[in-house]
């Protein structure tokens, strides 16, 4: 008889794939996850603002490739196109508009290192905590339609999320327009 034949050891062969034999999905999740963690780490402790700006467009790409591999890719392509094309080019023109130094900043480090490993940690923990507490008894249905598909994520944004959508884009325009007239400012004072 063939492995097919035995519903029982179908659910025995099923269960030879758990946790500690992880597929080449889940494999690729954590090693694209580091990645994304060192450039993380990367942009927050460079000390010249240009490398931090392009680390972080590696940190927010990493994060599109995870969302492409939890098959959430209307999210993943958001990720490219808000985050991604958007923050960081106006980012940039604002580093450009504002003649920030290029080189290494002595204004970017305060010296308040040790204080800030330890703010970031306690907000790390208490964010996994929360994390972890909210979804301890969640159970992902599924029977119903995929979660991150297009139409479930753009029905939970339209329903629910459009004030905040909204504001982002505000915001995102305030900042624009706030980095052009400080740089005509400083045009015009010569």
């Amino acid at each position: 008889m063939t492995l097919a034949a035995h519903p029982a050891a179908q659910a025995a062969a099923a269960e030879a794939h758990g946790f500690l034999s992880p597929s080449g999905v889940e494999i690729a999740f954590l090693l694209v996850g580091l990645v994304t963690l060192g450039a993380a780490v990367v942009t927050v402790t460079t000390r010249q603002l240009v490398h931090a700006a392009l680390w972080l467009v590696v940190a927010l790409g990493g994060l599109a490739v995870e969302y492409l591999l939890l098959t959430a890719e209307f999210i993943a392509w958001v990720q490219v196109l808000i985050y991604v094309g958007s923050v960081v080019v106006l980012l940039l023109f604002g580093l450009m508009l504002t003649k920030a130094p290029i080189g290494r900043s002595p204004d970017a480090d305060s010296g308040n290192r040790p204080v800030a490993l330890g703010v970031a940690l306690a907000a790390a923990v208490a964010l996994v905590w929360v994390v972890v507490d909210a979804f301890r008894t969640t159970w992902i249905d599924l029977d119903g339609a995929v979660q991150g598909s297009t139409e479930v994520t753009g029905a939970t944004l339209f329903k629910h999320w459009v004030l905040p959508f909204e504001a982002l884009s505000v915001l995102l325009l305030a900042a624009l327009v706030g980095a052009i007239v400080l740089s005509r400012k400083k045009e015009q004072e010569r």
